[in-house]
Protein backbone atom coordinates (compact mmCIF):
# COMPACT_ATOMS: atom_id res chain seq x y z
CA UNK A 1 0.00 0.00 0.00
CA UNK A 2 3.11 2.29 0.88
CA UNK A 3 4.10 1.86 -2.77
CA UNK A 4 1.01 2.61 -4.21
CA UNK A 5 0.44 5.87 -2.50
CA UNK A 6 4.13 6.77 -2.65
CA UNK A 7 3.58 6.58 -6.99
CA UNK A 8 0.13 7.60 -6.99
CA UNK A 9 -0.53 9.46 -9.93
CA UNK A 10 -3.44 12.17 -11.39
CA UNK A 11 -6.51 11.48 -11.90
CA UNK A 12 -7.60 10.46 -15.56
CA UNK A 13 -8.91 13.63 -17.06
CA UNK A 14 -9.21 15.93 -20.68
CA UNK A 15 -10.18 19.49 -21.11
CA UNK A 16 -7.21 20.48 -18.12
CA UNK A 17 -4.67 23.22 -17.87
CA UNK A 18 -1.15 22.11 -17.38
CA UNK A 19 2.06 23.96 -17.56
CA UNK A 20 5.37 23.73 -16.40
CA UNK A 21 7.44 25.98 -13.99
CA UNK A 22 11.20 25.59 -13.10
CA UNK A 23 11.13 21.49 -12.81
CA UNK A 24 7.74 20.64 -12.25
CA UNK A 25 4.67 19.91 -14.52
CA UNK A 26 1.55 21.35 -12.88
CA UNK A 27 -1.72 20.01 -13.67
CA UNK A 28 -5.42 21.67 -12.82
CA UNK A 29 -9.23 21.23 -13.95
CA UNK A 30 -10.55 19.21 -16.41
CA UNK A 31 -13.27 16.73 -16.54
CA UNK A 32 -14.07 13.01 -16.46
CA UNK A 33 -17.15 11.15 -17.56
CA UNK A 34 -18.52 8.68 -15.13
CA UNK A 35 -21.48 6.88 -15.65
CA UNK A 36 -22.37 9.15 -18.75
CA UNK A 37 -22.03 12.08 -16.54
CA UNK A 38 -19.72 14.78 -16.92
CA UNK A 39 -17.81 15.56 -13.84
CA UNK A 40 -15.25 18.09 -13.45
CA UNK A 41 -12.03 17.30 -11.41
CA UNK A 42 -12.06 19.17 -8.11
CA UNK A 43 -11.02 23.11 -8.36
CA UNK A 44 -9.05 22.82 -5.32
CA UNK A 45 -6.28 20.46 -6.25
CA UNK A 46 -3.62 21.17 -8.49
CA UNK A 47 -1.80 17.97 -9.25
CA UNK A 48 2.55 18.39 -9.61
CA UNK A 49 4.95 16.10 -11.61
CA UNK A 50 8.77 16.70 -10.22
CA UNK A 51 10.61 15.65 -13.67
CA UNK A 52 13.70 14.66 -12.05
CA UNK A 53 12.42 11.98 -9.66
CA UNK A 54 8.96 11.06 -11.52
CA UNK A 55 6.68 11.81 -8.18
CA UNK A 56 3.45 12.54 -7.88
CA UNK A 57 1.82 14.54 -5.45
CA UNK A 58 -1.44 16.79 -4.80
CA UNK A 59 -1.31 20.34 -3.54
CA UNK A 60 -4.59 21.57 -2.02
CA UNK A 61 -5.47 25.13 -2.44
CA UNK A 62 -6.85 27.74 -0.92
CA UNK A 63 -8.30 31.51 -1.39
CA UNK A 64 -10.67 32.65 -4.29
CA UNK A 65 -10.40 29.82 -6.32
CA UNK A 66 -12.09 29.44 -9.91
CA UNK A 67 -14.50 27.11 -9.96
CA UNK A 68 -14.09 23.60 -11.39
CA UNK A 69 -13.83 23.87 -14.98
CA UNK A 70 -12.88 22.44 -18.20
CA UNK A 71 -11.05 24.00 -21.81
CA UNK A 72 -9.94 26.46 -19.30
CA UNK A 73 -6.00 27.79 -20.01
CA UNK A 74 -3.19 27.54 -18.19
CA UNK A 75 -0.23 29.52 -18.64
CA UNK A 76 2.87 29.92 -16.32
CA UNK A 77 4.96 33.28 -16.15
CA UNK A 78 7.63 34.46 -13.53
CA UNK A 79 6.62 31.41 -11.31
CA UNK A 80 2.81 32.05 -11.30
CA UNK A 81 -0.11 29.53 -12.71
CA UNK A 82 -2.25 31.99 -14.74
CA UNK A 83 -5.64 30.26 -15.26
CA UNK A 84 -8.12 32.04 -18.11
CA UNK A 85 -11.60 31.26 -19.69
CA UNK A 86 -13.31 28.11 -19.58
CA UNK A 87 -16.45 26.16 -19.11
CA UNK A 88 -18.69 24.66 -16.48
CA UNK A 89 -22.38 23.91 -15.63
CA UNK A 90 -22.98 27.90 -15.54
CA UNK A 91 -21.25 28.67 -18.98
CA UNK A 92 -18.38 30.17 -20.32
CA UNK A 93 -16.17 32.29 -18.27
CA UNK A 94 -13.67 34.66 -18.93
CA UNK A 95 -12.18 35.17 -15.44
CA UNK A 96 -8.52 35.35 -14.69
CA UNK A 97 -6.90 33.61 -12.00
CA UNK A 98 -3.39 33.28 -10.58
CA UNK A 99 -1.27 31.16 -7.71
CA UNK A 100 2.27 31.66 -6.96
CA UNK A 101 3.80 28.78 -7.20
CA UNK A 102 7.05 29.84 -5.39
CA UNK A 103 5.46 31.34 -2.05
CA UNK A 104 8.68 29.42 -0.23
CA UNK A 105 5.81 27.83 2.59
CA UNK A 106 4.25 25.14 0.17
CA UNK A 107 0.88 26.89 0.66
CA UNK A 108 -0.68 26.98 -2.90
CA UNK A 109 -3.52 30.58 -2.67
CA UNK A 110 -5.62 31.53 -5.52
CA UNK A 111 -6.11 35.45 -6.00
CA UNK A 112 -8.62 36.90 -9.01
CA UNK A 113 -7.08 39.33 -10.95
CA UNK A 114 -10.57 41.77 -9.89
CA UNK A 115 -8.49 45.00 -10.82
CA UNK A 116 -7.48 45.49 -14.51
CA UNK A 117 -7.66 48.43 -16.94
CA UNK A 118 -9.29 47.12 -20.82
CA UNK A 119 -11.53 45.29 -22.14
CA UNK A 120 -11.05 41.10 -21.80
CA UNK A 121 -11.82 39.09 -24.26
CA UNK A 122 -15.26 37.09 -24.35
CA UNK A 123 -16.41 34.44 -22.42
CA UNK A 124 -14.87 31.44 -23.88
CA UNK A 125 -12.99 27.54 -23.79
CA UNK A 126 -10.77 25.75 -25.74
CA UNK A 127 -8.64 28.43 -26.60
CA UNK A 128 -4.94 28.83 -26.90
CA UNK A 129 -1.73 30.09 -24.78
CA UNK A 130 1.88 31.46 -25.34
CA UNK A 131 4.21 33.92 -22.92
CA UNK A 132 5.73 36.35 -24.95
CA UNK A 133 8.22 38.24 -22.20
CA UNK A 134 5.98 39.53 -19.35
CA UNK A 135 2.75 39.19 -21.63
CA UNK A 136 0.25 36.25 -21.75
CA UNK A 137 -1.24 35.92 -25.58
CA UNK A 138 -4.38 34.42 -25.56
CA UNK A 139 -6.09 33.16 -29.24
CA UNK A 140 -9.74 31.95 -30.47
CA UNK A 141 -11.54 29.71 -28.41
CA UNK A 142 -15.35 28.53 -28.20
CA UNK A 143 -17.96 30.51 -26.78
CA UNK A 144 -21.33 32.29 -26.92
CA UNK A 145 -22.04 35.81 -28.02
CA UNK A 146 -25.36 37.98 -28.70
CA UNK A 147 -26.64 39.48 -31.52
CA UNK A 148 -24.86 43.21 -30.76
CA UNK A 149 -21.40 41.44 -30.28
CA UNK A 150 -21.03 39.44 -33.45
CA UNK A 151 -17.89 41.13 -35.99
CA UNK A 152 -15.98 39.15 -38.31
CA UNK A 153 -13.44 37.64 -35.61
CA UNK A 154 -16.67 34.82 -34.47
CA UNK A 155 -17.64 32.44 -36.37
CA UNK A 156 -21.01 31.19 -35.96
CA UNK A 157 -21.75 27.76 -35.46
CA UNK A 158 -25.37 27.67 -33.99
CA UNK A 159 -27.89 30.25 -32.72
CA UNK A 160 -30.55 31.10 -30.89
CA UNK A 161 -33.06 33.44 -32.36
CA UNK A 162 -35.25 33.72 -29.63
CA UNK A 163 -32.45 34.74 -26.93
CA UNK A 164 -30.61 36.28 -29.51
CA UNK A 165 -27.52 33.94 -28.54
CA UNK A 166 -25.21 32.60 -31.12
CA UNK A 167 -22.46 30.26 -30.52
CA UNK A 168 -18.94 29.79 -32.34
CA UNK A 169 -14.94 29.84 -32.91
CA UNK A 170 -13.29 33.28 -31.95
CA UNK A 171 -10.72 34.47 -34.54
CA UNK A 172 -9.49 37.46 -32.42
CA UNK A 173 -5.73 37.88 -30.50
CA UNK A 174 -6.06 39.75 -26.96
CA UNK A 175 -2.92 40.57 -24.09
CA UNK A 176 -2.92 40.63 -20.81
CA UNK A 177 0.11 42.58 -19.50
CA UNK A 178 0.70 40.67 -15.98
CA UNK A 179 2.96 43.80 -14.96
CA UNK A 180 0.60 46.54 -15.86
CA UNK A 181 -2.48 44.56 -15.06
CA UNK A 182 -3.72 45.73 -18.94
CA UNK A 183 -6.04 43.89 -21.00
CA UNK A 184 -4.84 44.89 -24.92
CA UNK A 185 -6.85 44.05 -28.45
CA UNK A 186 -3.61 44.31 -31.06
CA UNK A 187 -5.40 45.11 -34.52
CA UNK A 188 -4.27 41.70 -36.19
CA UNK A 189 -3.25 42.41 -39.89
CA UNK A 190 -4.15 39.92 -42.82
CA UNK A 191 -6.12 36.45 -41.93
CA UNK A 192 -5.18 33.20 -41.55
CA UNK A 193 -5.16 30.97 -45.31
CA UNK A 194 -3.36 28.01 -44.01
CA UNK A 195 -3.43 25.07 -41.54
CA UNK A 196 -0.08 26.64 -40.45
CA UNK A 197 1.03 29.91 -40.09
CA UNK A 198 2.54 32.36 -37.49
CA UNK A 199 2.18 35.67 -36.10
CA UNK A 200 4.57 38.07 -35.64
CA UNK A 201 4.60 39.10 -31.76
CA UNK A 202 6.13 42.99 -32.46
CA UNK A 203 4.31 43.65 -35.63
CA UNK A 204 0.98 41.76 -34.76
CA UNK A 205 1.21 40.82 -38.47
CA UNK A 206 -0.17 36.90 -39.12
CA UNK A 207 2.15 35.61 -41.92
CA UNK A 208 -0.39 34.58 -44.73
CA UNK A 209 -0.36 30.95 -46.79
CA UNK A 210 2.98 29.08 -45.43
CA UNK A 211 4.17 27.02 -49.04
CA UNK A 212 5.25 23.31 -47.02
CA UNK A 213 7.98 21.15 -48.52
CA UNK A 214 7.28 17.68 -49.07
CA UNK A 215 4.99 15.90 -47.11
CA UNK A 216 2.81 17.57 -43.90
CA UNK A 217 0.44 16.16 -41.79
CA UNK A 218 -2.80 14.76 -42.37
CA UNK A 219 -5.45 17.05 -40.66
CA UNK A 220 -6.80 17.34 -37.77
CA UNK A 221 -8.15 19.20 -34.45
CA UNK A 222 -7.88 19.12 -30.66
CA UNK A 223 -4.03 17.72 -31.39
CA UNK A 224 -0.64 19.71 -29.45
CA UNK A 225 2.07 21.83 -30.90
CA UNK A 226 5.21 22.64 -28.98
CA UNK A 227 7.98 24.05 -28.90
CA UNK A 228 11.71 21.81 -28.88
CA UNK A 229 14.60 23.53 -28.66
CA UNK A 230 15.07 26.97 -30.61
CA UNK A 231 13.73 26.40 -34.15
CA UNK A 232 11.32 23.11 -33.89
CA UNK A 233 7.57 22.37 -33.25
CA UNK A 234 6.40 19.24 -32.25
CA UNK A 235 2.99 17.95 -33.13
CA UNK A 236 1.24 14.82 -31.38
CA UNK A 237 -1.87 13.53 -31.78
CA UNK A 238 -5.77 14.96 -32.26
CA UNK A 239 -8.30 13.71 -34.31
CA UNK A 240 -8.63 13.02 -37.89
CA UNK A 241 -10.90 14.97 -40.93
CA UNK A 242 -12.70 10.93 -40.28
CA UNK A 243 -12.98 11.21 -36.63
CA UNK A 244 -10.12 9.14 -35.44
CA UNK A 245 -8.13 9.41 -32.67
CA UNK A 246 -4.10 10.19 -33.85
CA UNK A 247 -1.28 8.91 -31.93
CA UNK A 248 1.41 10.18 -35.17
CA UNK A 249 3.78 12.81 -33.90
CA UNK A 250 5.64 15.38 -36.45
CA UNK A 251 8.54 18.02 -36.21
CA UNK A 252 8.55 20.93 -37.86
CA UNK A 253 11.50 22.81 -38.32
CA UNK A 254 11.50 26.72 -39.02
CA UNK A 255 14.97 26.87 -40.88
CA UNK A 256 14.03 24.09 -43.82
CA UNK A 257 10.12 24.45 -43.85
CA UNK A 258 9.68 20.86 -43.51
CA UNK A 259 7.67 18.88 -41.88
CA UNK A 260 9.49 15.14 -40.47
CA UNK A 261 7.17 12.27 -39.19
CA UNK A 262 8.14 10.59 -35.83
CA UNK A 263 8.85 6.80 -36.66
CA UNK A 264 8.31 4.03 -34.58
CA UNK A 265 5.87 5.54 -32.17
CA UNK A 266 3.24 3.21 -30.36
CA UNK A 267 0.12 2.94 -32.14
CA UNK A 268 -1.83 2.07 -29.11
CA UNK A 269 -1.63 5.61 -27.32
CA UNK A 270 -3.82 8.15 -29.76
CA UNK A 271 -4.31 11.51 -27.69
CA UNK A 272 -6.94 14.08 -28.05
CA UNK A 273 -7.77 17.55 -25.61
CA UNK A 274 -4.88 16.64 -23.81
CA UNK A 275 -1.98 18.55 -22.64
CA UNK A 276 1.77 19.25 -24.04
CA UNK A 277 4.89 20.84 -22.06
CA UNK A 278 8.38 21.46 -22.75
CA UNK A 279 10.26 19.76 -20.35
CA UNK A 280 14.16 18.90 -20.02
CA UNK A 281 16.93 18.36 -22.83
CA UNK A 282 13.71 18.91 -25.16
CA UNK A 283 11.65 16.50 -24.48
CA UNK A 284 7.71 16.89 -24.86
CA UNK A 285 5.31 15.93 -21.50
CA UNK A 286 2.03 14.85 -22.79
CA UNK A 287 -0.47 14.22 -20.00
CA UNK A 288 -4.40 13.28 -19.88
CA UNK A 289 -6.76 13.44 -22.84
CA UNK A 290 -9.15 11.01 -24.40
CA UNK A 291 -7.70 8.09 -26.21
CA UNK A 292 -11.58 7.87 -28.24
CA UNK A 293 -13.67 10.66 -30.42
CA UNK A 294 -15.10 12.81 -27.36
CA UNK A 295 -17.94 13.48 -29.79
CA UNK A 296 -19.42 10.07 -29.89
CA UNK A 297 -17.77 8.02 -27.26
CA UNK A 298 -16.94 10.31 -24.22
CA UNK A 299 -15.36 7.45 -21.99
CA UNK A 300 -11.55 7.03 -22.32
CA UNK A 301 -9.97 9.59 -20.17
CA UNK A 302 -6.16 8.97 -19.80
CA UNK A 303 -3.94 9.71 -16.84
CA UNK A 304 -0.66 8.40 -18.38
CA UNK A 305 2.40 10.69 -18.84
CA UNK A 306 4.18 10.32 -22.04
CA UNK A 307 7.67 11.82 -22.39
CA UNK A 308 8.64 11.80 -25.99
CA UNK A 309 12.49 12.24 -27.01
CA UNK A 310 12.71 14.58 -29.36
CA UNK A 311 16.21 15.32 -29.61
CA UNK A 312 19.65 13.13 -28.65
CA UNK A 313 19.93 13.91 -24.57
CA UNK A 314 23.37 14.73 -22.98
CA UNK A 315 26.31 12.17 -21.80
CA UNK A 316 25.69 13.07 -18.26
CA UNK A 317 21.61 12.49 -18.91
CA UNK A 318 22.54 9.14 -20.72
CA UNK A 319 24.64 8.01 -17.96
CA UNK A 320 21.95 8.70 -14.90
CA UNK A 321 19.20 6.97 -16.60
CA UNK A 322 21.43 3.70 -16.76
CA UNK A 323 22.67 4.21 -13.49
CA UNK A 324 18.65 4.55 -12.61
CA UNK A 325 17.97 1.55 -14.73
CA UNK A 326 20.62 -0.74 -13.19
CA UNK A 327 20.98 0.73 -9.52
CA UNK A 328 20.57 -3.16 -7.61
CA UNK A 329 23.55 -4.18 -9.74
CA UNK A 330 25.32 -0.85 -9.16
CA UNK A 331 24.32 -0.86 -5.68
CA UNK A 332 27.48 -1.28 -4.49
CA UNK A 333 29.31 1.62 -6.25
CA UNK A 334 26.81 4.13 -5.19
CA UNK A 335 28.35 5.59 -2.36
CA UNK A 336 31.69 6.12 -4.17
CA UNK A 337 30.03 9.33 -6.17
CA UNK A 338 30.24 13.02 -4.79
CA UNK A 339 27.20 13.73 -2.69
CA UNK A 340 25.63 16.39 -5.38
CA UNK A 341 26.03 13.63 -8.20
CA UNK A 342 25.10 10.58 -5.95
CA UNK A 343 22.15 13.35 -5.22
CA UNK A 344 21.48 13.46 -9.04
CA UNK A 345 21.19 9.60 -9.05
CA UNK A 346 19.12 9.22 -6.23
CA UNK A 347 16.47 11.06 -8.31
CA UNK A 348 16.53 9.16 -11.37
CA UNK A 349 16.47 5.93 -9.55
CA UNK A 350 13.39 7.35 -8.04
CA UNK A 351 12.02 8.24 -11.20
CA UNK A 352 12.51 4.72 -13.00
CA UNK A 353 11.27 2.84 -9.57
CA UNK A 354 8.13 4.81 -10.43
CA UNK A 355 7.96 4.40 -13.87
CA UNK A 356 8.42 0.28 -13.64
CA UNK A 357 5.76 0.43 -10.78
CA UNK A 358 3.12 2.06 -13.12
CA UNK A 359 4.13 -0.12 -15.96
CA UNK A 360 3.40 -3.10 -14.08
CA UNK A 361 0.04 -1.97 -12.39
CA UNK A 362 -1.60 -0.50 -16.08
CA UNK A 363 -0.26 -3.85 -17.11
CA UNK A 364 -2.02 -6.19 -14.63
CA UNK A 365 -5.27 -3.69 -15.02
CA UNK A 366 -4.94 -4.32 -18.83
CA UNK A 367 -5.08 -8.34 -17.68
CA UNK A 368 -8.12 -7.90 -15.55
CA UNK A 369 -10.01 -5.98 -18.01
CA UNK A 370 -9.17 -8.76 -20.69
CA UNK A 371 -10.69 -11.09 -18.37
CA UNK A 372 -13.22 -9.78 -17.85
CA UNK A 373 -14.01 -9.01 -21.70
CA UNK A 374 -13.63 -12.76 -22.21
CA UNK A 375 -16.41 -14.46 -19.55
Amino acid sequence: MAGVQRFSVAEERSGHCAAMDQHCLYVWGGYVTIEENEVYLPHDEIWVFDIENGLWRVHLTDGDMPPSMSGSCGACLNGKLYIFGGYDDKGYSNQMYYVNLRSGNREFTWKQVKHFKGQPPTARDKLSCWVYKDLLIYFGGYGSRRHNELNDCFDVHDASWEGQMFWGWNNDVHVFDTEKQNWIQPVVKQTRVNDLHFLNLDTWTWSGGIQIIGEKPPGRSWHTLTPVGDDQLFLYGGLSAESVPLSDGWIYSFKTNVWTEFKHLPKDQPRLWHTACPGKDNEVMVFGGSKDDLLSIDTGHCNDLLIFQTQPYPLQRLCLDIIGKHSFQLRNQLSCLPLRLLDQVNKRITFWTAARFRQSRRESCYEINNNKTGW
